[in-house]
C-alpha cells in the first residue's frame, strides 16, 4: 500500500472515530437536558384550575374537630383525601351529622388521616412511589394552624381529581392555601419542613390500631363503624350510642 492511500486510511478512521465521538457527547447532552427537563418541571408545571368551595363553617371548630369535647358521643373518622368515598362522605352525610347531632352538642367530631393509605395502597399495585395521601393530611394540619383546617379540608375535597395523579402535588396544596389566603410563608414553612409529617404517621397508626381497614371508617364512641353509609345508618348508631350514655 502507498503512502498516501495509508494517510487517506489513517485520516478516514480518524474522521469515523471523531464522528462517534461527537455522538456519544450528543447523546449525553441530551439525556442530561431531559434529566434537567424532569427535575425543573414540577415546579414550573402549571397548577391548573382550583376550585373553591362554599364556606361551610363548622360550630365549636378547634383545629382538626369540631363541636362540644363533653359531648356524650364523639365520633373519630379515619379518610384519606384522596379517598372518593371519603368525598362523598364529606359533601353529604357530615353535613347531616354536624346539623343533627354537632350543632345540638350530641356529638364531638373528629377528623384524623390514615396517614399514605391510598397512596401506600397504589405503590403496592403500580410500584410508583408517592405521598400525596399525606402530603395533603400535612397540609391541612398546616392551615389548621392558622384556623382554616376545615376551609382546606373542603378544599382538597373539592379538588380531588383522581388517586395518584397529581391532585395534591406541593405546588397544588400551596395554591389551595394562597386561595384561602392563608400567611403564605408561614404555611410554607410549615409544609416544607414536614412539621406535622410525624402526627399524619400516628393517625395512620391509630387507625391501624382501631381496627381500620379502609377509609373512611369512624370510631363511636370506641366503636369501630365502616364505610361512606348513609346517614340513616349513622343516625342509628349515635342514637345507640346515646342511649347508652344516658341521653
Amino acid at each position: 500500500m502507498s503512502k498516501s492511500k495509508r494517510q487517506a486510511l489513517r485520516a478516514k478512521r480518524q474522521r469515523e472515530k471523531q464522528k462517534r465521538q461527537m455522538i456519544t457527547i450528543g447523546l449525553v447532552v441530551v439525556g442530561a437536558v431531559l434529566v434537567s427537563i424532569a427535575l425543573i418541571y414540577p415546579s414550573i408545571k402549571p397548577v391548573g384550575d382550583i376550585v373553591v368551595p362554599p364556606a361551610n363553617p363548622r360550630p365549636m371548630a378547634d383545629g382538626n374537630a369540631m363541636g362540644d369535647p363533653n359531648a356524650p358521643v364523639t365520633i373519630i373518622e379515619y379518610s384519606d383525601y384522596q379517598c372518593p368515598y371519603c368525598r362523598f362522605f364529606s359533601e353529604q352525610t357530615e353535613q347531616l351529622i354536624v346539623e343533627t347531632y354537632v350543632q345540638t352538642g350530641k356529638v364531638y367530631f373528629i377528623y384524623r388521616s390514615m396517614g399514605n393509605f391510598v397512596s401506600d395502597n397504589i405503590a403496592k399495585s403500580t410500584g410508583v412511589e408517592n405521598t400525596e395521601s399525606s402530603d395533603a393530611a400535612e397540609a391541612a394540619h398546616c392551615a389548621g394552624e392558622q384556623d382554616k383546617f376545615w376551609e382546606y379540608h373542603d378544599i382538597l375535597f373539592a379538588n380531588q381529581t383522581g388517586e395518584g395523579v397529581g391532585a395534591y402535588a406541593p405546588r397544588r396544596l400551596k395554591a389551595f392555601a394562597e386561595s384561602l389566603d392563608l400567611d403564605m410563608n408561614a404555611f410554607n414553612e410549615c409544609f416544607d419542613s414536614h412539621k406535622y409529617q410525624q402526627v399524619v404517621e400516628q393517625e395512620g397508626l391509630d387507625g391501624r390500631a382501631a381496627g381500620v381497614t379502609g377509609t373512611p371508617s369512624f370510631v363511636i364512641n370506641g366503636e369501630l363503624f365502616s364505610g361512606a353509609q348513609p346517614f340513616d345508618a349513622f343516625r342509628e348508631v349515635i342514637e345507640t350510642a346515646l342511649i347508652a350514655a344516658g341521653q
